[in-house]
């Protein structure tokens, strides 16, 4: 099974509330299927419908739907990155609209200090399956597509393919026992490597990011 991500540019940031119950959301199209996505992807509606209705009882509707800052590279969500909240997210025809919550968490912090100074942020789905290439060199997600989150808030959306790709899509993931263990291939793992230097310096900003707001 590969990580599947998709990256969404036009999301816009509303404000509810004031003074102390200011909050700060990002809404959006997350999900789109039945066309040919930028990646040469297709989601065939049924999968994703179903997936998204799974995805919103288990977790949307239980206030589990976290997101993180940046780009992870693997399918779990990790706490110590989170920084929105989930809070709907709705079939609109093909496309799936969903709302996001800036939570108070460094990455949080990190996010809605971007957005008030005019960052341009986008949003980037997450999810596990099996990809077919159709005869016109369509790549269709199968039916084992899982969501593992509906957006991560990624900066520069309109980056280079190769790096989403080379740091999120050259890893294949299957289940053993229960666990998602990861598969590397060789030339998946040159392709990383020549990305390591380049995702640490990235890391490392932001983490300084992070420690000047926890010092405000």
């Amino acid at each position: 099974m590969k990580l599947i991500t998709e990256e969404v540019t036009n999301v816009k940031i509303i404000t509810e509330g004031t003074g102390a119950n200011k909050k700060l959301y990002i809404e959006g199209v997350f999900l789109q299927g039945e066309i040919k996505n930028r990646n040469g992807r297709m989601y065939p509606i049924d999968t994703l419908s179903r997936e998204v209705g799974r995805y919103c009882e288990n977790f949307v509707n239980k206030g589990r739907a976290l997101g993180e800052l940046g780009h992870p590279d693997g399918p779990t969500v990790n706490l110590d990155r989170v920084s929105h909240k989930i809070t709907s997210l709705v079939q609109e025809g093909n496309n799936f609209r969903g709302k996001a919550q800036i939570l108070s968490t460094p990455m949080g912090k990190i996010a809605s200090s971007l957005l008030d100074e005019g960052v341009c942020l986008g949003v980037s789905s997450r999810g596990v399956g099996s990809l077919r290439t159709t005869n016109e060199g369509h790549k269709v997600v199968g039916e084992d597509f899982m969501l593992a989150t509906a957006a991560d808030i990624v900066a520069d959306p309109s980056a280079p393919d190769a790096f989403v790709q080379g740091i999120m899509e050259g890893k294949e993931w299957v289940w053993e026992g229960g666990i998602l263990r990861e598969q590397l291939a060789e030339k998946t793992q040159k392709r990383i490597n020549t990305l390591v230097d380049q995702r640490r310096l990235e890391e490392h900003k932001l983490q300084l990011w992070s420690d000047f707001l926890s010092n405000l």
